[in-house]
């Protein structure tokens, strides 16, 4: 059984010290490159249908393509100065409501115009994570394609890797002609992708990606479509949200039938490496580079905002990005294995209370904007 500094490369969960002082130093950087250390896998057994939930996904997902050029509005003008200062109000509200006071911090001074600034750069870093995280997935579904036994799995995987191609190519749209800037990865975000690519074991990309960054992202955009005003980045993320809750049903559906066969020790591998992910995921939202942009001490601005030491009690906001992760460890049977071990770790982060909220196996039905706007349209249509 690994230690969290094992595991993390620090002692303690919540060393706000050893968390910010990482940092992406290749910031200009074109190329990333990344050793894949799995052995591609062919199988001779084309016998379509032989695990049914995968092949109804994989005919959903045929049908349920949409073209992120012609299936968006893109002339609907982006006013992000306005939309940021609605936005930058609400967060003033809910701090105030949270109790928070700026006397005595480098914000004491803040008026109207660096909150602006500060909520158009937040805006302008989530969505190139969002961008990154994309790319992401779309190296590691191809890599599932690559090394998953079952056929069933391969052709759904396929369909997964036209949906991410779409994905990164929409966010990096509205990042260039919508908004005024992007980000690089953040270092937290690419140390996670490097070890899931860099993991020989199929399964452990399906855990990194389907389970682990694909079930925060499918909650991150489910907040993020409700919160903003801007309609045409709300239908984006509508269809993106539609296809993301199937590739989260894919990594579900698959390992649920791989990891009942697995050993104790197997599962601690992966109850390991589901925490590490988790964490992982969770120090970015630190959003380091924001600050260091605005000009912002980083520790200064955590300490205020995100304490890690009171993890357990943090923005709720922070709290829901788990939502989807939660319950799906839990059908994977990763929560309470090991007596137990992963809900141990889930409690320091405070996400537990989630464990009983739908999983993903089947919500992705509810989830299709793409067939529901199309019914819609045939409907008006007489």
């Amino acid at each position: 059984m690994s230690t969290d500094e094992q595991i993390l490369g620090r002692t303690e969960v919540d060393d706000l010290e050893a968390i910010i002082s990482m940092y992406n130093t290749d910031v200009t950087e074109a190329l990333h490159v990344v050793a894949d250390n799995a052995p591609a896998i062919f199988t001779w057994d084309y016998e379509k249908g032989a695990r049914p939930q995968l092949n109804k996904l994989y005919e959903k997902a045929k049908h349920a393509q949409w073209n992120g050029e012609t299936d968006l509005d893109w002339s609907i003008e982006v006013d992000q100065e306005y939309f940021a200062k609605l936005l930058s109000d609400m967060r003033a509200m809910q701090m105030a409501e949270a109790g928070i006071t700026f006397e005595g911090t480098p914000f004491a001074n803040w008026g109207d115009k660096e909150w602006l600034a500060h909520s158009m750069e937040s805006q302008n870093w989530s969505l190139s994570q969002f961008m990154h995280g994309e790319q992401g997935a779309l190296i590691c579904t191809a890599k599932i394609v690559e090394t998953v036994p079952w056929i069933d799995a391969k052709y759904y995987a396929a369909t997964q890797v036209m949906d991410e191609a779409r994905h990164v190519e929409v966010f990096a749209k509205y990042l260039d002609t919508k908004l005024n800037g992007h980000y690089p990865i953040n270092t937290h975000l690419r140390m996670l992708l490097d070890d899931i690519i860099n993991d020989s074991r199929w399964d452990m990309t399906y855990l990194g990606m389907q389970i682990m960054v694909e079930g925060l992202a499918l909650a991150a955009f489910g907040m993020a479509m409700q919160t903003t005003p801007d309609p045409l980045l709300k239908q984006l993320l509508r269809y993106v949200m539609s296809d993301e809750a199937r590739h989260v049903a894919f990594g579900v559906l698959s390992l649920k039938e791989f990891y009942d066969g697995l050993t104790d020790a197997e599962l601690l591998e992966r109850q390991e490496f589901a925490f590490e992910a988790a964490v992982r995921m969770r120090d970015r939202f630190l959003q380091q580079e924001v600050w260091d942009r605005l000009g912002v001490n980083v520790k200064d601005a955590v300490k205020l905002f995100d304490v890690p030491a009171e993890v357990k009690n943090r923005d709720p906001f922070q709290q829901l990005l788990f939502s989807k992760i939660v319950p799906n460890c839990k059908k994977l049977g990763l929560l309470d294995a090991n007596d137990g071990w992963l809900r141990k770790r889930f409690d320091t982060l405070g996400v537990t209370q989630f464990e009983d909220w739908a999983d993903t196996g089947e919500e992705y039905l509810e989830m299709d904007a793409v067939s529901q706007d199309r019914l819609a349209a045939q409907a008006a249509a007489g």
